[in-house]
This record gives C-alpha cells, sequence and structure tokens, in this order.
C-alpha cells in the first residue's frame, strides 16, 4: 500500500491534546516514546507493556515517560488514533482519481484488509506493526469502564472520522442506504477480527487453512454489496 515519497513528505496527523501532557511530536524523547511503545507493545502485548519497560528500552527514565503520557491507556489510544487518521489519509490518497462509487469502496475494502507497509517516511512510527497492535489490541482503546467518558473528550474522533468517509463513500453507491456508518464500522472490526481470528482462533473464520487475506476482501466484498444492493 505504497504512496510517492513527496505525498508522504505532505501528511499531517493531527492528534487530541487531551492524550498528552507534553507533544511527542515536538521532541527526539516524544518521538522514541512512541516508536519503542509500539515495538514493545507489538512483542509483548499491552497487558504486559510498563512505562518502566518502555523507558529501559529508550534509555530514559519512567519520569521522562510520564512527562509526556498520563498513562499506558491514554499512550494507547494515541498510537491507535495515529493510525486511525493515517489510514483515512491512505484512503482519501488512494482514492481520489476513482470516479466510479464501486470500484471505490472495493478499493476501500481492499486498503482496510491487507497489511500493511510501513511508511518509511513517517519515521518513527512503523505502520506495519501498528497495523499488528490495532488488529490484537485495538479495542483495548476503547473497550473501558471510562469509555463514555473518553468519547466526551474526542479521543476517538478519528475512529469516527474514518467510518465517517467509508459511510460517505457507502452513499455514493447506494444513496438510499440506511445504515452507512453501522455498516463502514462493520467493514473495519470485521475486516480486523477476521484477520486475527484466521491466525488465532480457526474455528471462528473459513480462512484458517488458506491464511489469505484475499479471501477476506472477497467475504467483504460478498458482505456489503449484498446488503447495499438490495
Amino acid at each position: 500500500m505504497g504512496t510517492p515519497a513527496f505525498m508522504k513528505l505532505e501528511v499531517q496527523i493531527k492528534m487530541n491534546a487531551s492524550l498528552y501532557l507534553r507533544d511527542p511530536e515536538q521532541s527526539e524523547l516524544g518521538k522514541n516514546i512512541i516508536k519503542f511503545s509500539i515495538e514493545l507493545i507489538h512483542k509483548h502485548g499491552f497487558e504486559a507493556f510498563t512505562f518502566k519497560k518502555l523507558a529501559e528500552a529508550i534509555g530514559t527514565t519512567e519520569a521522562g515517560v510520564y512527562r509526556y503520557f498520563e498513562n499506558k491507556h491514554k499512550l494507547l489510544v494515541y498510537i491507535i488514533s495515529w493510525y486511525w487518521g493515517w489510514l483515512e489519509f491512505q484512503i482519501g490518497y488512494q482514492t481520489k482519481n476513482v470516479t466510479n462509487p464501486v470500484s471505490k469502496l472495493k478499493k476501500v475494502i481492499t486498503i482496510l484488509a491487507t497489511t500493511v507497509e510501513d511508511d518509511i517516511m513517517t519515521g518513527y512510527v512503523d505502520e506495519s506493526l501498528l497495523h499488528q497492535i490495532l488488529i490484537s489490541e485495538g479495542s483495548k482503546a476503547y473497550l473501558t469502564k471510562q469509555v463514555s467518558q473518553d468519547n466526551k473528550q474526542e479521543y476517538f474522533k478519528p475512529y469516527k472520522d474514518l467510518c465517517n468517509t467509508v459511510g460517505i463513500i457507502i452513499l455514493e453507491c447506494n444513496s438510499k442506504y440506511k445504515y452507512p456508518h453501522s455498516l463502514a464500522s462493520s467493514i473495519i472490526e470485521v475486516a480486523h477480527l477476521q484477520n486475527f481470528f484466521m491466525h488465532n482462533l480457526p474455528s471462528l473464520t473459513d480462512f484458517s487453512k488458506s491464511k489469505n487475506e484475499d479471501q477476506i476482501i472477497i467475504f467483504l466484498n460478498d458482505l456489503v454489496f449484498s446488503s447495499i444492493e438490495k
């Protein structure tokens, strides 16, 4: 899912300032906090991830990490939100010259269900690892007791924006379809859940033998267009 280098330089992901105490993008330590947190969460899982381990990996102190993020939950929401923003940019860029709505929606489904390659121009963020974190840990960003309060703080706005973008494309295919937002969020969640099931809980999917993402794309196309073409 590549993008020309001159376009990648223009990517600007606006983050919710409520998620951090100090903007990590404004310092080398902050960028390392993001970089190494992605690597550690990918390697060990979110439950085993601690600011102590993060500080040791970076070569700094726990106090240094806490100057940027209040807790590891906000750090998780930050990196997941960053990914949603980056993914929305990718969808916009890769479909901007696609005029046929059906072709555009099929392209979106392919983007959402395909393993992401690292975007080298984003430097300290490894999108390929972040994509895997999203599949296995992403729901932990909002499946919490404080989700309503977090929602009031607009922590999940990038995800909502992405769903809205996909929903608009769905309506371009069928302006009378009643459930564009529900279907949009379902496409995103199913794409990731089927990938996770395919590798970890094989009896919950039909793709465990092939472990082929193309089969997930075919399934999603069948699911989506069977719904909106009724």
